[in-house]
């Protein structure tokens, strides 16, 4: 097959969308974006509404008002494409927004997006093109169906919540809500409000939560104590144990009230669109079956690209699709099926003996060169510069030892393996 003739369709604008877009672009392909909003940019989009849009379909950003990245932009750049023209290393979400436009914009990637197209099924098809992909034309309340040689999936894992279950939580009269639909903590004004969970937005949100409300208590079961200094009206607590009328039961034995309880405990990957043969099962946020986190080994002209987390997200969305291209292209010829399947199990054995859980089979943290590398390694591809994992581990350990002031540091790139931190917070 020749390369101009090999069609993609990629399911989402976002940065990961985009990013695979680029690269289909370069490699000579022909690509259609499908994007169920009017825009580019994905969970990076700000909207007032929460639950459904115009359509009735579910808002898809995550996004609140007045929130500036968790990481510094020098890590949120792609690889030959850089955040410029701020001093500041952590920056408002609108910024961010306008480098996706731009990037898309600059790569002629915009054009060949299908806004306001809802992505409704999946499946492999019996002709020449070996993926059908049916779609809702949404402002004509139309159906089509589209066929393509590669689909690749860039619907993101932000915009699905997974709320967890407890004992009596409908006895529970006050009001519930997950961080996906906060956009304000304005609405927390004069409220005892539990937040749930203290990963990166628990945490953030209980800060922003705590310069309007009464009191906030956040309930976690991190082993590790924070260094960061709280406000004096924002205290931890253990975990819940079931819920009153009128608030919870602590594992420790106490008991308090609350008027808001917000749940910052995460999302589920979710892929509502994929027929059942497409041979890809989700469990406990476990993706499987996939070659290095990516390729489906049950339909291998299938591949997700984002799955991994705490990650340099925009370099790796970029190696991934390099990573899947080697292969679609025919620059270099797949391992067999039990091979792929080996190759996955020894990663997941891996994990599980490193104390992983299922939920964490796609998380990378501070180990996520090790991934970066094995994919580079893997395709003989141009890895990504170990200055990015650097930075990312140093400011991730800043947002936990800092909450307060981790955003007035700024960084500098040096050379592909160091940076410099021209202004620090008071924490150093």
């Amino acid at each position: 097959m020749e390369r101009t003739s090999r069609t993609y369709c990629i399911i989402g604008a976002g940065k990961a969308g985009i990013a695979t877009a680029r690269q289909v672009l370069e490699s000579g392909g022909q690509v259609v974006l499908f994007e169920q909003t009017d825009q580019i940019g994905g969970t990076w989009n700000y909207t007032d509404a929460v639950g459904k849009d115009k359509y009735g379909l579910d808002i898809h950003t995550s996004m609140y008002q007045g929130l500036r990245t968790n990481l510094p932009k020098e890590v949120m750049g792609f690889p030959d494409f850089p955040i410029l023209g701020q001093k500041e290393s952590y920056i408002p979400s609108e910024d961010i927004l306008k480098f996706l436009q731009l990037y898309a914009d600059k790569f002629d990637v915009t054009r060949h997006v299908r806004f306001e197209h809802h992505v409704m099924l999946v499946e492999p098809s019996d002709g020449p093109r070996k993926w059908k992909v049916q779609v809702e034309n949404l402002p004509k309340n139309s159906v089509e169906s589209f066929f393509y040689d590669f689909v690749f999936i860039c619907n993101g894992h932000y915009h699905t919540p997974m709320i967890p279950d407890y004992p009596n939580k409908q006895l529970y009269r006050g009001k519930q809500l997950h961080s996906h639909d906060y956009r304000s903590p304005k609405h927390f004004q004069d409220e005892t409000v539990l937040v749930i969970g203290a990963g990166p937005s628990g945490m953030d949100l209980a800060l922003e939560i705590s310069k309007t409300a009464h009191h906030v208590t956040m309930s976690h079961h991190t082993k590790e104590p924070f260094k960061t200094i709280f406000p004096t009206n924002l205290t931890q607590k253990s975990d819940v144990k079931k819920f009153t009328t009128s608030g919870v039961l602590f594992e420790d034995g106490t008991q308090e009230d609350f008027t808001v309880i917000l749940y910052c405990t995460g999302y589920r990957y979710s892929f509502p669109f994929l027929g059942s043969n497409c041979g890809i099962t989700v469990d406990d946020n476990c993706v499987q079956p996939l070659y290095k986190h990516c390729i489906n080994i049950n339909q291998p002209t299938m591949a997700f690209i984002g799955l991994p987390y705490y990650v340099c997200a925009a370099q790796m969305f970029d190696l991934q699709a390099r990573f899947c291209l080697r292969y679609y292209c025919g620059d270099a010829e797949l391992p067999t099926r039990v091979e792929m399947l080996a190759d996955m199990q020894r990663q997941m054995e891996q994990r599980w003996q490193q104390g992983y859980r299922k939920r964490q089979a796609h998380m990378m943290g501070p180990a996520q060169g090790d991934y970066y590398d094995d994919l580079a390694n893997t395709a003989g591809l141009e890895p990504i510069k170990p200055v990015m994992t650097k930075l990312h581990n140093e400011s991730s350990q800043r947002f936990n030892d800092d909450l307060l002031h981790f955003r007035d540091d700024v960084f500098r790139i040096l050379d592909d393996d160091t940076f410099e931190e021209l202004q620090v917070s008071r924490a150093k």
